[in-house]
């Protein structure tokens, strides 16, 4: 949920993000995709770190409610004390690049993946328009009900030119932000997950909770998302809780 600390963590992320505009094009052109690696650099600075340190995660401190997908955030800091990693990856945030790296499954099998920050920016400004709403209005701005609790987005009462979204960095589709009945925003990833259900082999069943197909088989986490399932036919629906 976007709560307080949320907002204002997510303002000390633009201010990173807008200073990868420094960096020349020719640069940023390179760090706008994680490549294998990249992936594989972090990856295997991860598990010698924690080699080193008794099972220890080179993480950041995050409350213990944070959501899993943004709950463990790879912290490059650490891995440069130990001489572990000389140099951070172009594409992460940290080095002018989109990309948060975050661990996956840490108590098991820590796997590296990344979250697309320009999705986190396309939130914030929403989030802005949504603040301001909120101090002139008693309920959040919601549009058409998707199911109980769950709402899209009213572009109109927040004075939207259009629809908002965030581009997937899996599929390239258009993925709606919508809203709990907190006024709390969301990325609607139903498009995401129906490719990764049709394109990749798993054993869900109606009603598990069918996220991690994306962080399993793709570089990317589902990051700021609700719960889904699957139904009798395989079709992706809203996992209610």
């Amino acid at each position: 949920m976007f709560t307080y600390t949320k907002k204002v963590f997510f303002l000390i992320l633009i201010i990173l993000l807008l200073s990868g505009c420094m960096y020349p094009k020719s640069e940023l052109a390179q760090n706008q995709v994680p490549n294998e690696a990249q992936m594989e650099m972090v990856q295997s600075a991860v598990l010698q770190y924690q080699e080193q340190t008794n099972g220890l995660l080179p993480i950041k401190t995050k409350p213990a409610e944070t959501p899993i997908f943004e709950k463990y955030l790879i912290d490059f800091s650490l891995l440069r004390e130990r001489g572990i990693l000389t140099e951070i990856p172009g594409s992460a945030f940290e080095n002018g690049g989109y990309y948060q790296y975050v661990i996956i499954t840490p108590e098991e099998d820590p796997r590296v993946r990344v979250i697309d920050l320009r999705a986190t920016e396309a939130l914030r400004q929403i989030v802005v328009k949504l603040d301001i709403y909120r101090s002139q209005n008693t309920y959040p701005p919601f549009g058409q009900e998707l199911i109980s609790g769950v709402h899209r987005v009213n572009e109109e009462l927040l004075k939207l030119d259009s629809y908002p979204y965030v581009t997937s960095p899996y599929s390239q589709e258009n993925l709606p932000i919508i809203m709990d009945t907190n006024g709390d925003l969301y990325i609607d990833y139903s498009i995401d997950l129906q490719k990764a259900i049709n394109e990749f082999d798993h054993s869900f069943q109606p009603g598990d909770d069918i996220r991690m197909i994306i962080a399993e088989n793709t570089p990317f986490v589902p990051a700021y998302s609700l719960p889904y399932t699957i139904d009798e036919n395989g079709d992706v629906i809203f996992l209610k809780e």
